[in-house]
């Protein structure tokens, strides 16, 4: 570490705290650990050519923890020019006075809006930890510009849910030169996500994508944001048919956990990449998937749980008629089995009974029917008639349809050690809906018909949803930072379901069943 290192981090420490987490939060502000600067840089050294004089870059300087670790791993020869952007004075300013003696230019202005340099002026390295801006906080105007100016230079059209990471990315292709070096700290997400998808397409259509780096989502890289964080590194070369990626998984950018030679047009032709780390993208593989059997939907979103979801007694006290009650599963959390029963009324047993309240009678009927029911909804007309989900229904009190499913999946979690994934598959044999904490998995009609004629069958599939590997779950969900798993129904959809298959064809319904997926095709 460089001397003056030190006083950077303690002037980062202090300018910090001058600001709340709201504000630092809104404008994505969150400074690049010193360990991981100088993890970055030096291994930047293994992949600039031997000799090359550095014509560095960082786009989001803030107080220089990037160039602190450039000029901590590059001999001072070897550093023709350093250049750096800073949109907020609040850190630009007391950067511009810490590094005034050194020959960094640093420049209080926006990155995006700079006018593009002249072909001598352009950068060989691109190190930088852009703004992780979220895409609703990116004023309408400013997005349309972005949108535009990432289209002017890398040719990339970037989608209205992308965060300011993706824009950053696309308008320095730019300011690079040709062979120029990037790697882009940012967040994983966009390996996974819809909305990653034009950056993905950057990544193999536009530049010589070298190696991706994924840090462990339970090792946090920033002490002050959840985010699962990874670096990329590419050049701006024209992609090659043959060539590989380096894919690494935990540890460190030298030293990682885990390190795969991916081809390129696996990457190409994958839709999502966390897993590809750890062998072929399943497309590769082929087979059945889960939405070949099932029809999979979030459990139902109340809009306020505290004001619907009522235990036993207090639905008794509120006098609620039993058509306006639906038996409903309690928290994964309060399940500690992964089977439930029902009991003789077909309702969860064994566990603390909940009740959604589901009415869409009008109020003059749920008068005549409960007093103290009328008054109840009356009391959450300030609230929870105003919460986005019920301010759209008609009446606000009435809930969307989700009817039982035999089988359930939590719709995220954590590594747990008692666990060896954070999903959960429930074998639901009661009556009880669940709420959006949840993911639904409906049978589809022949293999629903196999069901019924088979009562052992459901368990069976049971078994076999709890064997798929986490690996397998892991490549088609995402990771938030902490370690964090989420899982949407097409993600859940995409999942291999061969050995559910394998199951059913003892009895014939395979070919049924595949009569029924050309039906769905054609249709």
């Amino acid at each position: 570490m460089i001397p003056i290192e030190h006083s950077r981090l303690a002037l980062q420490t202090s300018l910090d705290v001058q600001k709340t987490q709201r504000e630092r939060n809104f404008l994505g502000q969150f400074a690049t650990p010193s360990a991981l600067a100088n993890d970055i840089l030096e291994y930047a050294i293994r992949l600039m050519p031997k000799g090359s004089i550095v014509n560095f870059l960082d786009p989001a300087i803030g107080t220089g923890s990037f160039y602190a670790a450039l000029r901590a791993a590059f001999p001072p020869h070897a550093i023709g020019r350093a250049r750096g952007f800073e949109v907020d004075s609040h850190y630009g300013l007391p950067a511009i006075q810490l590094w005034k003696d050194t020959p960094l230019e640093l420049e209080i202005a926006d990155f995006t809006a700079a006018a593009t340099p002249a072909d001598e002026d352009k950068a060989n390295l691109i190190i930088c930890n852009p703004p992780y801006v979220r895409h609703h906080h990116l004023d309408p105007v400013a997005k349309t510009r972005l949108a535009e100016m990432a289209v002017r230079h890398s040719g990339i059209e970037v989608g209205g849910l992308a965060g300011m990471y993706c824009y950053f990315m696309a308008i320095a292709h730019a300011w690079m030169t040709d062979g120029g070096l990037a790697g882009w700290l940012i967040p994983s997400e966009f390996m996974d996500v819809n909305y990653g998808s034009a950056l993905r397409r950057y990544l193999t259509e536009k530049v010589e994508l070298v190696h991706i780096h994924r840090f462990d989502p339970a090792e946090l890289q920033f002490g002050d944001a959840q985010v699962s964080s990874v670096v990329v590194w590419f050049r701006r070369n024209s992609p090659r048919p043959s060539q590989t990626v380096k894919m690494t998984f935990g540890g460190t950018l030298a030293h990682p956990l885990v390190c795969r030679e991916t081809p390129i047009r696996e990457l190409s032709d994958s839709s999502k990449w966390s897993g590809l780390v750890h062998g072929p993208s399943r497309a590769k593989i082929g087979g059945y998937r889960l939405s070949d059997l099932f029809w999979i939907k979030r459990g139902l979103a109340t809009g306020d749980n505290k004001f619907f979801i009522l235990s036993q007694e207090k639905a008794r006290q509120l006098a609620v008629p039993g058509k306006f009650l639906k038996p409903v599963l309690p928290s994964p959390r309060y399940l500690l089995s992964d089977i439930v029963e029902a009991d003789a009324t077909g309702e969860p047993a064994a566990i603390e009974k909940l009740y959604l309240l589901d009415c869409s009678e009008d109020e003059e009927e749920v008068l005549s029917l409960s007093a103290p029911l009328a008054n109840y909804l009356n009391s959450g007309r300030e609230k929870a008639a105003q919460t986005y989900i019920c301010s759209r229904r008609t009446p606000w009190y009435s809930q969307e349809v989700r009817p039982p499913a035999p089988f359930v999946c939590t719709y995220m979690g954590r590594g747990l050690e008692r666990r060896a994934k954070p999903f959960r598959f429930i074998l639901n044999q009661s009556n009880a809906t669940a709420l959006n904490v949840y993911l639904m998995l409906y049978p589809r009609p022949l293999l629903a018909g196999a069901m019924q004629r088979d009562r052992k069958l459901a368990r069976a599939i049971w078994e076999l949803l709890n064997e798929i590997p986490a690996e397998t779950l892991l490549g088609e969900g995402r990771v938030y930072g902490g370690g964090l798993y989420k899982m949407e129904p097409r993600e859940l959809a995409n999942v291999p379901a061969d050995a559910i298959m394998a199951l059913l064809s003892r009895d014939g319904v395979e070919s049924l069943i595949q009569t029924e997926m050309f039906a769905d095709l054609v249709a």
